[in-house]
């Protein structure tokens, strides 16, 4: 049965090389058109304006919350207070087994669970503009760290 699997896949595979190399597309160039600097521009620009939402949010700006109805704290806490400029956040190291949760966890998990168990808020969507926010801002507040997911 896996030898079956794995032949279907190999000629699906070839198929598509195939078909690709008979339309005269170079398969490695494919979507891959350099972006002009109007395009790096707009996408900063984009970057930097998750940054800011999620600096917000990160912050406890309540106005911000509302805006897109989430209720990050009941307490009166706001991530900052414990994590200063995204500190002790360690981004770079997720997806790893986290005790805290005792499971395999992603830096969404850990979000959520502080706003659940540190700020007594709701918890937020996965696929949220406030996730994507907060993820955002927490990322860009520990730029250059160095990659290391699964190490504690």
């Amino acid at each position: 049965m896996k030898r079956l699997r794995k032949m279907r896949t190999i000629l699906g595979a070839s198929l598509c090389l195939l078909l690709v190399v008979a339309s005269g597309q170079n398969p490695a160039f494919a979507h891959k058109a350099k972006h002009t600097p109007e395009q790096l521009k707009a996408f900063e620009q984009a970057f930097l304006e998750q940054v800011k939402v999620g600096d917000l949010l990160f912050h406890g700006d309540g106005d911000t919350q509302k805006r897109l109805d989430v209720t990050l704290s009941n307490t009166g806490m706001a991530c900052a207070m414990c994590h200063p400029f995204a500190s002790d956040t360690h981004p770079y190291t997720f997806p790893k087994f986290q005790e805290q949760v005792s499971k395999f966890a992603t830096l969404r998990d850990m979000i959520n669970w502080c706003i659940e168990k540190a700020a007594e808020g709701e918890k937020i969507e996965d696929d949220s503009e406030a996730m994507k926010a907060l993820e955002t801002y927490i990322y860009w507040s520990t730029r250059g760290s160095k990659l290391e997911p699964g190490t504690h």
